[in-house]
């Protein structure tokens, strides 16, 4: 066995980061997520780079921003050439395997242009987000009139189901993921009414029970030095959830929605526009929050039972010193806080996110158990997961900043003093309700402890808010004269943060400041009036040298 720590990356889809015990929630117990909390740093402003499955994870995967990797939304494919923290931890030795979902779109243009073969180990890789792949789940299976949204989508699951005896062309759709009535009909998961119903489904043979068994089945089959990207497909939709938790929450439970009357009527109108999206109507309705949120705290209530699973596995087979372990999300989910649903805007249900690091090794020691609330982005964990490895962070790559002087007690603060989240709805039916062209449907966020700014692209006002006095974000004050020296502090951050060197990949920062010191040992003689004003080891070629007239040569 190496004396390299393994690392376990456990990254969940959709998971609010206020809906475990361990940040605040009052009625969704998670004793086992909050244990591990218990052991290692819990961080308390972990922000996304994008609040979209997509172009989020392909930021946390290449430890890059959205503006530099380019993957700007789902089904918009990572280049060839961006390396990934598979790429990094490679170097060093250690193995990078993936259980479960990346959202990954290939570029098999690039991959085509450049001759890769997509069945070779660096085709698959390059295909693959960088990892090896053990097994791959994005855990979306739906069919319409023109066939399947992915057709690799639950591919291994299905088999394995229909081996269980769960007869059907898609039971992750007919079983998994939809409850079954009195008459035998399937009452399908994506009906958001639906979610009161239990998924017709034993609950071990569910997504989560079966993914962290895969993990396992993983860890078994290596004693390398490895990182496992484990990541689930829940809590995200399809919102349904089989016994016993289907049961386990009702309406008492949900937790009082935060939305004002004056946001909705006085909204920003690109804010109004997202309101007014079909998710955003129906998450407004109070019928479809009491159905929705149960089933989703049933997800969670799940998740948090298979960490414990997981975690006495772990211990049980004399891992649980060597692993490292990391608990995120992608993103989180309105569940109709700001009259929204899903994800894609930037108040905080949606872009803050659950982050817990457990580091088994002494150095740590100093940390258990702690908070911290540091600015941390996604970014930060691939930097993190080079610097435990044993390398150095190839800073002019990677774009995040390694947490472990934070984990290790060295550092209280990150060394930013702002986080970045970037939102492409070029593709969206309302860039077109709202005349933008694909320039113009782009939004940034900017914020820090205090405030948050959301960027327009389109030409409209800024929001601004105060995150301090207005915790719940309610109050828009992008048109209030009384903050212009506010939104003014952080429209410099923003442009601050577009200034900054992030495609210049190919030459570490070392190597450029190197070049400042090195003397010019070919040739190039430039500003230099005589021969006796450089050293002249450096002019040798020029010195001393006899020619005969061009005119005697030509004669020849």
């Amino acid at each position: 066995m190496s004396d390299k720590k393994n690392i376990l990356f456990i990254m969940f889809d959709q998971l609010r980061w206020d809906y475990l015990s361990c940040y605040g929630h009052k009625h969704l117990e998670t004793p086992n997520i909050d244990w591990l909390a218990s052991q290692g740093v819990r961080f308390n402003r972990a922000y996304i780079q994008s609040p979209i499955c997509g172009s989020s994870r392909m930021s946390t995967y290449t430890g890059r921003y959205v503006h530099s990797h380019g993957a700007s939304n789902n089904k918009v494919p990572l280049k060839v050439g961006e390396q990934t923290m598979g790429d990094h931890l490679r170097r060093e030795g250690v193995d990078c395997w993936l259980v479960g979902k990346t959202h990954m779109e290939a570029d098999a243009e690039g991959m085509a242009r450049l001759g890769l073969e997509p069945d070779s180990v660096i085709g698959v890789r390059v295909a693959e987000c960088g990892f090896d792949v053990f097994e791959r789940d994005d855990g979306m299976k739906p069919e319409g009139p023109e066939g399947s949204y992915d057709p690799r989508g639950a591919q291994a699951y299905n088999e394995w189901l229909r081996e269980k005896g769960y007869e059907s062309d898609n039971p992750w759709h007919d079983f998994a993921n939809s409850g079954l009535d009195a008459e035998g009909n399937v009452i399908s998961g994506w009906f958001l009414k639906n979610s009161a119903y239990a998924a017709n489904i034993d609950e071990p043979d569910s997504e989560t029970p079966y993914l962290t068994t895969r993990a396992m089945d993983f860890m078994q089959s290596t004693d390398a030095p490895w990182c496992c990207h484990l990541s689930y497909i829940k809590p995200h939709w399809p919102y349904i959830v089989p016994e016993p938790y289907a049961s386990m929450y009702g309406p008492e439970h949900v937790m009082p929605v935060v939305r004002s009357d004056s946001e909705r009527q006085n909204a920003h109108p690109v804010f109004k526009a997202f309101q007014d999206t079909p998710v955003g109507q129906s998450f407004s309705r109070e019928d479809v929050r009491e159905a929705v949120i149960p089933a989703y705290m049933g997800l969670i209530k799940q998740v948090d039972d298979q960490m414990g699973r997981l975690f006495d596995w772990l211990k049980a087979e004399g891992r649980w010193d060597n692993t490292v372990i990391v608990l995120t999300s992608d993103h989180g989910d309105f569940l109709g806080d700001h009259w929204l649903g899903e994800k894609t805007f930037f108040f905080e249900p949606s872009v803050r996110v659950p982050l817990i690091i457990y580091d088994p090794s002494p150095d740590a020691d100093a940390t258990r158990g702690t908070v911290s609330d540091a600015l941390v982005e996604s970014i930060d964990l691939a930097p993190t997961f080079v610097e435990m490895s044993g390398g150095d962070v190839a800073g002019h790559i990677l774009e995040g900043e390694s947490l472990v002087p934070i984990l290790h007690g060295a550092r209280v603060e990150s060394e930013r003093d702002f986080v970045i989240c970037e939102y492409d709805y070029s593709g969206a039916p309302l860039a077109n309700r709202l005349g933008n062209s694909v320039e113009q449907a782009q939004m940034y966020m900017v914020a820090d402890k205090r405030w948050k700014l959301i960027h327009f692209e389109s030409g409209d006002r800024p929001m601004l808010f105060d995150l301090v006095a207005d915790p719940d974000e309610l109050n828009d004050l992008g048109e209030s004269a009384e903050h212009a020296g506010a939104i003014s502090e952080m429209y410099e951050k923003l442009h601050r943060w577009a200034r900054r060197v992030s495609q210049r990949v190919t030459v570490s920062h070392d190597q450029i400041l190197a070049r400042r010191l090195q003397k010019s040992t070919k040739g190039i003689v430039i500003g230099v009036p005589e021969e006796g004003d450089m050293d002249a080891e450096l002019t040798v070629k020029y010195r001393g040298v006899k020619a005969k007239p061009w005119q005697d040569l030509k004669k020849r």
